[in-house]
């Protein structure tokens, strides 16, 4: 159809001469037709065929029924499995997410209208070249996000397509078409209705992605309304003091700009201020106050993690991080070490990014000043590793077994005295040796 070539991998040429030498049609399709386009590694060759599920099983010697109600089966080359689905029309969606029944066809223009946006309906052979029905490559090379056919039409068929549109928008560095935002606009509502962990997946895409302040337009859309209400009202939060120039808001996406893409970390900039609106004051000048703020962020944070579905892990280094985000010390060692205690060793390095993209996300105000005692800190932070001082209990020269041993009774007063030692240690990281920290212990014993 053109002369654009792609070099689809051995196992996709297989499976496709394998369909087109018993009559069928078979193409690549999808995202990794426009990877390709765009030079990126496909992470995934999805392939598209005349055949009914059955005849494509009877092709191939290790194939497994992955939706095969849907007309999707695996097929396993070489250890890697590769789907190939039947051309299908969609039936009417009941659920704003799936078809209720499906209907397979031999047609593949309606298989491709089914699908969401034209740059993921072409479809391509070597035989054949590309077939771009919906100009999908016009829409790469104008670097456009639009649907395919009617927006309203799409984004009802499948709600999850609205959220997916802004995130392919910030992961490609694309625009949306008017006619596709308008639709998002009208039925961002029934995003309501699509599964915590699959708004999850979409969200941690667009965050992590070159561009998280499409999270921006999200908002603009009405998006973020319905499933993260906490960041419209950050939207709506002025900052009247002079550390900022932002509403908490914009101030959160500058924050998430300021950061590498990194999980963790896109979404402790995204969740630090949270609770922001709720703990602000004004004072008799005039200035807004946010006291104590950090504390409600963690609330908010561990809410909106869990409501999202977030595992564990990340649930406990967001909290923490959220927590400590403000945490500000003069830069002397044994503070840094007492800081690395607190915030705890495994995220201190992220904390340190965190203050980072924070201070360069605010106004000018003291700027210098900040960013002079972060790197003095990040100094000090890097010294104390090279030279493995102790900053937590499992560092210390001396264990409970210790203690025992030197005629202390098993009890929660060891807990306590291994707690009072390490506090010694972190002022002098010179006492942490076995002997030394026994000789304190035995004699403030003594003068008990």
């Amino acid at each position: 159809m053109n002369n654009f070539s792609i070099e689809l991998p051995e196992n996709v040429k297989f499976i496709i001469h394998t369909l087109q030498a018993q009559g069928f049609e078979a193409y690549a399709v999808g995202g990794c037709v426009r990877d390709s386009f765009l030079g990126r590694v496909p992470g995934d060759w999805d392939i598209t065929t005349s055949a009914m599920p059955e005849e494509t099983k009877g092709l191939f010697d290790k194939t497994f029924d992955t939706g095969i109600e849907h007309g999707t089966i695996t097929v396993l080359l070489n250890h890697e499995g590769y789907e190939v689905t039947t051309y299908r029309i969609d039936g009417k969606y009941e659920d704003s997410r799936h078809p209720k029944e499906v209907t397979f066809t031999r047609n593949l223009k309606e298989d491709l209208l089914r699908r969401d946006f034209t740059i993921n309906a072409m479809a391509y052979n070597e035989r054949d070249g590309l077939v771009d029905i919906f100009g999908g490559m016009e829409d790469l090379k104008k670097h456009i996000i639009r649907c395919v056919g009617n927006a309203k039409e799409r984004f009802s068929e499948d709600a999850l397509r609205i959220l997916r549109g802004v995130r392919f928008a910030a992961q490609l560095g694309f625009d949306l078409e008017e006619e596709t935002k308008e639709g998002m606009r009208l039925l961002a509502p029934t995003l309501a209705n699509i599964s915590a962990e699959r708004i999850q997946v979409e969200l941690v895409k667009m965050l992590t992605s070159d561009r998280p302040e499409l999270i921006r337009t999200a908002y603009e859309l009405g998006i973020t309304k319905i499933f993260l209400p906490e960041f419209d009202r950050m939207m709506e939060t002025a900052q009247e003091t002079p550390h900022h120039m932002y509403t908490v808001g914009e101030h959160t996406i500058h924050a998430m700009m300021n950061v590498r893409n990194d999980k963790i970390l896109r979404l402790t900039m995204l969740l630090h201020d949270m609770g922001k609106p709720g703990y602000k004051t004004m004072d008799a000048e005039g200035v807004a106050h946010f006291k104590m703020h950090a504390l409600g962020s963690e609330e908010i944070a561990k809410t909106v993690l869990k409501r999202l579905k977030f595992d564990n892990d990340t649930l406990h280094k967001v909290t923490r991080l959220v927590l400590n985000h403000d945490y500000r010390m003069p830069a002397k060692a044994k503070n840094v070490r007492r800081a690395m205690n607190q915030i705890g060793e495994d995220i201190f390095p992220y904390y340190l990014e965190v203050r980072r993209a924070d201070v360069m996300a605010q106004s000018t105000y003291q700027r210098e000043e900040k960013l002079k005692n972060l790197t003095e800190v990040e100094e000090l932070y890097a010294e104390i590793i090279k030279k493995g001082q102790c900053v937590s209990l499992k560092e210390l020269a001396v264990t409970g077994r210790d203690l025992i041993q030197a005629g202390m009774k098993p009890g929660k007063e060891i807990g306590e005295t291994l707690q009072k030692l390490l506090e010694v240690v972190i002022e002098n990281p010179e006492l942490n040796e076995k002997e030394c920290l026994l000789d304190i212990w035995q004699k403030g014993a003594k003068k008990q």
